[in-house]
């Protein structure tokens, strides 16, 4: 019995210390904030885009 115990001690202590999954974790959150920054980019640049072309139809409404 007393084998079993120090086998299961030692299975977990390996799981514990693995570090396997830990450059797909980093990688997922690299992505993720790359991911949040291209979101709040874009709604800037949407913004801006439109009072461009606001003011290009204005702009074609005066002259014509």
């Amino acid at each position: 019995m007393n084998l079993v115990a120090w086998k299961i001690f030692f299975k977990i202590r390996s799981l514990i210390e693995s570090e396997e999954g830990q450059d797909l974790v980093e990688y997922a959150l690299i992505v993720a904030l790359i991911s949040l920054a291209a979101v709040a980019g874009m709604k800037t640049l949407a913004s801006d885009i439109g009072t461009v072309f606001t003011n290009i139809g204005n702009a074609l409404n005066t002259a014509g």
